[in-house]
C-alpha cells in the first residue's frame, strides 16, 4: 500500500505488546491535518466524536491496531484547533468529501474499513456512501444518525430534544465513562480551543450532530450490501436508544455488538474496545496489503 511520506511528530507511550500510535501531519485540500497511525495490515480509518480529537482515543486506537490492521486516525475539520469546512461544504456530505480527499492524500488505495464513534459514526456512514466500492466494512460505535427520541413512549425527531438534556447527558457520561483525568482535561482543552477560535463554526457542527438524520444514507448503504456492524453500549444516555433502533432499522438489521458503559466507553475502556473490534471486524482484515 502506498502513501505519502508524512511529517513525523511524536510517539505516544502504549502498553507493552501493542502497536504504538505515531503522530503526523498531512495536507488535505490545502489545510494541515494532524493524524495518528498505528499497526500494520489492511487500512482502517478511525473517525472521532464531536469536540474531541484522535489523541483522546490513543489507547483505543492502539487496541484496534492490535487486531492486525493499520489504523489512520485524522483530526476531523473544525476540531482540535483545525479549520472548519467552508460554509458551502458544511454537512455530512462535505465531511464525506473531505474523508475521500484524506484517503487520496495519503495514497490509501486498498479497500478501507471505516470505524466511527458518535459524530464520527455519522461521518463514516456518509463517507461509505461517498467512497462506494473503496469501503470494505463499516463499523458504527454509538453513532449519531438515527434521529429518533422517545420521551414518555412517544417517538419524536431528535431535533426536538431540549439542549439542556444534551448537556446533562454529556456531563454524566464524562463522569461515568471512567475516563482518566488527563483525558478529561484534554477533552475540555480541545473543546475550549475550538470554542474560542471559532465559536460559530463549533456551534454549526454541534447542530449538525444534534439533528443528524442519516436514515436515507443508511438505507442506501444497506442496499449496496456493505458489511456493517453497530457497537452499542447499554448505558448510553447521550444517543437515545430510540435513535439507535431507528438507525439499525434503516441499515436493515446489521450485526449488533453490545457492551457495558456510557457513550464514551471506549475512551475509558480501551481493552473492551479492542475485544469488541476483534469480534466485529471481518476477515481478511488481518492480511497485510
Amino acid at each position: 500500500m502506498h502513501h505519502q511520506s508524512p511529517t513525523h511528530r511524536s510517539i505516544s507511550p502504549s502498553a507493552r505488546g501493542l502497536a504504538e500510535i505515531h503522530w503526523h501531519d498531512a495536507v488535505v485540500d490545502g489545510r494541515r491535518v494532524p493524524y495518528g497511525t498505528a499497526g500494520s495490515g489492511a487500512p482502517v480509518l478511525f473517525l472521532h466524536g464531536f469536540g474531541l480529537s484522535p489523541r483522546i482515543y490513543a489507547s483505543a486506537v492502539e487496541r484496534l491496531a492490535a487486531t492486525g490492521v493499520q489504523v489512520y486516525a485524522p483530526v476531523l475539520p473544525g476540531f482540535a484547533g483545525t479549520d472548519a469546512l467552508p460554509p458551502e461544504e458544511h454537512g455530512f456530505s462535505g465531511y464525506a468529501d473531505w474523508v475521500a480527499s484524506f484517503v487520496g492524500a495519503l495514497g490509501i488505495d486498498a479497500p478501507v474499513t471505516l470505524v466511527g464513534h458518535s459524530f464520527g459514526g455519522g461521518v463514516a456512514l456518509a463517507s461509505t456512501e461517498r467512497l462506494e466500492a473503496q469501503v470494505s466494512q463499516l463499523v458504527l460505535v454509538n453513532s449519531v444518525g438515527g434521529a429518533a427520541w422517545e420521551p414518555d413512549g412517544l417517538v419524536r425527531h431528535l431535533r426536538e430534544r431540549p439542549l439542556w438534556r444534551w448537556g446533562v447527558s454529556a456531563a454524566v457520561d464524562a463522569v461515568l465513562a471512567r475516563s482518566p483525568s488527563s483525558a478529561l482535561a484534554a477533552i475540555t482543552g480541545d473543546t475550549l480551543r475550538n470554542a474560542i477560535r471559532n465559536p460559530a463554526g463549533l456551534w454549526r457542527i454541534g447542530e449538525l450532530a444534534r439533528t443528524a438524520d442519516l436514515r436515507d444514507t443508511a438505507a442506501s448503504v444497506a442496499r449496496r450490501g456493505v458489511p456493517t456492524a453497530m457497537v452499542w453500549s447499554h448505558g448510553d444516555s447521550f444517543i437515545p436508544q430510540a435513535s439507535f433502533r431507528s438507525l439499525r432499522n434503516a441499515l436493515s438489521d446489521p450485526r449488533v455488538h453490545t457492551v457495558q458503559g456510557c457513550h464514551g466507553w471506549l475512551i475509558g475502556d480501551p481493552d473492551g474496545f479492542g475485544r469488541a473490534m476483534t469480534t466485529v471486524l471481518r476477515p481478511p482484515l488481518s492480511v497485510a496489503v
